[in-house]
């Protein structure tokens, strides 16, 4: 008996024109980093949806903008820069890796130069929070990595989840992919990761420009809600402590 084959397509809703395209994936992964970097870089530059990738492995979940419904996972694209975004509302399960790595190599490879992945690793400490480092599946990709000043990775190492499947299909398959690996917070999502991850290296790789003021309001946000927790945890051990120390005196 013959395996089914996966239901996988990329159905394009618009033209899209551009010379040598790099696609940026900005799939929901650690810290959200991904996702909210290229979610920035997508509106900042006004792209525009080139399409979106459908398979029955996909999660069955409505998405919705504008008051009408949207594919979760979706192609973006603009040609100031050369640049294509792909995105998803939700994230992707395990059993859908290998369909959206296929749909990827097989029905959008052609369109792209090269592609950029993001990743978020759990950040040891504050002071790590940010840190980017590169990896590259060819040589000339490398070197791009050493001449935009973004540090290779020096250990060993490996990425699961959706991001690994895909650039591991990328290697597989011979295209050029760059994996940005940054560190960002174990337990909430990162904006200011985010907007190191741009800064620092896709601003250089990518050679655009965007405007991360409001990654930075939300990163502070966050950060005073964090303070906020923690007196209110003070306060709490404070005031359970008080009654013991006074059954002692």
């Amino acid at each position: 008996m013959t395996p089914e084959t996966p239901d996988v397509t990329f159905h394009r809703s618009a033209d899209f024109d551009a010379a040598a395209p790099t696609l940026i994936e900005g799939l929901p992964g650690h810290g959200l980093v991904a996702s909210i970097a290229v979610d920035q870089i997508t509106d900042q530059l006004g792209l525009e949806q080139y399409g979106a990738i459908r398979s029955d492995t996909l999660p069955p979940v409505a998405s919705f903008t504008d008051g009408l419904v949207q594919d979760t996972v979706r192609v973006y694209g603009g040609s100031d820069p050369d640049i294509m975004t792909l995105q998803s509302d939700v994230p992707i399960p395990e059993d859908a890796f290998s369909d959206l790595s296929q749909c990827v190599l097989e029905e959008l490879v052609e369109d792209f130069n090269r592609a950029i992945f993001l990743a978020g690793a759990p950040a040891q400490s504050e002071e790590q929070q940010g840190n980017v480092v590169g990896v590259a599946t060819t040589e000339d990709l490398k070197a791009e990595l050493e001449e935009a000043d973004i540090a290779l990775a020096e250990e060993d190492g490996a990425v699961s989840g959706v991001t690994g499947a895909l650039i591991n299909a990328c290697y597989q398959a011979d295209v050029p992919a760059a994996l940005l690996l940054v560190r960002a917070d174990p337990r909430l999502p990162d904006p200011a990761a985010a907007r190191s991850v741009i800064e620092n290296a896709l601003e250089p790789l990518v050679e655009f420009e965007i405007d991360t003021s409001e990654l930075q309001e939300k990163a502070e946000e966050i950060q005073r809600q964090k303070q906020q927790v923690a007196q209110q945890l003070q306060q709490a051990q404070g005031q359970q402590e008080e009654p013991v120390r006074g059954m002692f005196r």
